[in-house]
């Protein structure tokens, strides 16, 4: 019976000896966080209910988790953007990226191709986007060219390998030429009209306070 009490007794020591090398360690309580109230405002989904753009959204997102290509998270993210930052691109912009190394590659752009009318002659080009315009569409295939839905794409080049991505300019837009702070910064002034009589003076003429 006393042997029997011992053996317990020497049982839960040891017990207790693990549990306190177990319990010694701090236990995670929770994520400790920088900053309280911040959150990540990049987006994580399209705003827009174009149910062919959700379409192309959910089939870039499989490619970017299934295979080890940066190009289709670089497609999947600016899928998420707004329109303003989905700039269009214009075919003379395209013809003037285009080198002799890029020559055969696919171009890739995550928004609307555009015609220019100052570009006299269109190159066979091979082009994948979001939209193509009617003229731009008529131009490219009149060289022997083809213009590819970013679906098509996809089947063609799953990784994204042989292919060139493109980008408009974001800050091209006519509101922004107004932005800045403060005089001599170049900013374009918001006017009624351009001529004689509208806001000629203070501002606008070193007579009149200062000259922008």
């Amino acid at each position: 019976m006393g042997e029997e009490k011992l053996n317990k007794a020497t049982s839960f020591y040891a017990t207790a000896s693990q549990l306190e090398g177990v319990l010694s360690i701090p236990a995670a309580m929770g994520i400790d966080l920088d900053r309280h109230h911040v959150r990540s405002t990049h987006r994580k989904a399209p705003k827009s209910e174009n149910v062919y753009l959700q379409v192309l959204v959910k089939l870039y997102r499989f490619l970017a988790r299934r295979t080890d290509s940066n190009f289709n998270k670089v497609v999947l993210r600016r899928l998420f953007m707004s329109r303003i930052n989905r700039p269009p691109v214009s075919l003379s912009r395209i013809v003037s990226n285009i080198t002799e190394s890029h020559k055969g590659k696919t171009v890739v752009i995550i928004g609307s191709v555009t015609d220019d009318n100052r570009l006299l002659t269109v190159p066979k080009l091979s082009i994948a986007a979001l939209r193509f315009t009617a003229t731009a569409r008529a131009r490219i295939e009149k060289a022997g060219g083809e213009t590819l839905t970013l679906d098509q794409l996809a089947l063609r080049a799953p990784t994204g390998a042989n292919t060139l991505l493109l980008r408009g300019p974001k800050n091209s837009r006519e509101a922004v030429k107004h932005f800045g702070f403060g005089p001599h910064t170049n900013k374009k002034p918001y006017v009624r009209s351009k001529g004689r009589k509208f806001e000629r003076a203070r501002g606008r003429r070193r007579s009149k306070g200062f000259k922008v």
